[in-house]
């Protein structure tokens, strides 16, 4: 058994529930229940229908993400997120470039490594190497005035913890910005590389091995191991190429506004919704969000 999900931005309050009924009624979908009144809503279906996405891309046309999630083990034990466009609003690196004097070269970069055009280790250090020879004082600069959260992280890490997950920041991005943004917003544990510093300035450097693709699907593994988990028991969710391993071995890998090429091989795609649609998939109602 399944559960079909439809999501619309908060702010909007745009889930028709005219539209719910008729997908409802065309699925011989089950009981609806409203998880937050023009937000988020449910019903069961015996099976993932075969028209799926093509009911999915009229949803899009009207501001409304539907993802179908498998009942079983759907509440999950652990997060596994991403950083970058993902628990915040930026790509640290472009921010960081941008103090350079180098943001729009090192923006386009970014843009294709996380689409996948690019391999993501050779990319990072062609764009950590243009930061060379910059203060060391930026980084809390940038921390302080570029970076903003994503909207629903807070909800959704307090949420999770309060009912017993295990939450884990993995980035392909810096260590002094997943340091920030992990203890702001309650993660158990932080990854990603580290800037190489002398004297107080940026060395154009980063230690290795780098933290990229595999790195992610290895902290999957290692974390669910010392922690007596199962993969199928860890909603992951990301943006970039860069992703795509730790959001295929998860049980949910949720494609955050995320990259074309990237969103195309991910089933469970929210592109309008906050970070609170990965509450809504594992059947939190908004009044089960933690204070």
């Amino acid at each position: 058994m399944y559960t079909a999900v439809l999501l619309a931005p908060p702010a909007q309050g745009a889930l028709d529930p005219t539209l719910v009924q008729t997908l409802r009624a065309a699925w011989g979908g089950g009981t609806l229940r409203w998880l937050s009144p023009g937000e988020a809503a449910e019903f069961g279906v015996p099976a993932v229908p075969g028209n799926l996405w093509d009911v999915w891309r009229d949803c899009q046309a009207l501001g409304v993400d539907l993802v179908i999630v498998p009942n079983e083990g759907r509440r999950k034990k652990m997060l596994l997120a991403d950083m970058d466009s993902t628990m915040i609003q930026q790509e640290c690196i472009d921010e960081l470039a941008e103090e350079a004097g180098v943001g729009a070269h090192v923006r386009d970069i970014t843009a294709r490594a996380m689409n996948g055009e690019l391999d993501f280790e050779a990319a990072l250090r062609e764009r950590v190497g243009l930061l060379n020879g910059l203060s060391q004082s930026v980084i809390k600069t940038v921390l302080d005035n570029r970076i903003t959260y994503m909207p629903g992280g807070r909800d959704l890490l307090v949420t999770m913890r309060a009912h017993g997950a295990y939450a884990a920041l993995v980035s392909g991005g810096f260590t002094a910005f997943t340091a920030r943004v992990s203890e702001a917003l309650g993660f158990n544990e932080h990854r990603a590389n580290t800037l190489i510093v002398q004297d107080g300035i940026l060395t154009g450097k980063v230690t290795t091995p780098i933290l990229g693709k595999q790195a992610k699907v290895d902290a999957l593994v290692e974390i669910t191991q010392a922690r007596g988990l199962n993969e199928a028991d860890v909603i992951a969710v990301g943006d970039g190429a860069n992703d795509l391993g730790m959001l295929h071995r998860a049980g949910m890998g949720v494609a955050l506004h995320a990259k074309p090429a990237v969103a195309t091989k991910c089933d469970m795609r929210i592109n309008f919704c906050d970070l609170t649609a990965l509450l809504f998939l594992q059947g939190y109602a908004k009044g089960d969000f933690a204070a």
